[in-house]
């Protein structure tokens, strides 16, 4: 063994002191690398339904039935 850091140290040390990003960010990177395009519709619809769901507890409720 030597006493010199091996690369993958190297590379998580130079990511570590990187700008740092957010949920959204890592989820389009994720996107991005990984070439899932078709899981980004799927995400906004759960997301929109479940906005729906909250608004539908509030006073709001009447302004949203009245869409449907």
């Amino acid at each position: 063994m030597s006493d010199q850091p091996s690369n993958d140290n190297n590379d998580f040390a130079a990511q570590s002191e990187g700008e740092r990003t957010g949920l959204v960010g890592e989820f389009v990177d994720f996107l991005k690398d990984n070439k899932k395009w078709w899981l980004a519709p799927i995400i906004v619809s759960i997301l929109g339904l479940g906005v729906l769901v909250m608004l539908g507890g509030t006073a709001a409720a009447p302004f949203i039935y009245t869409l449907f």
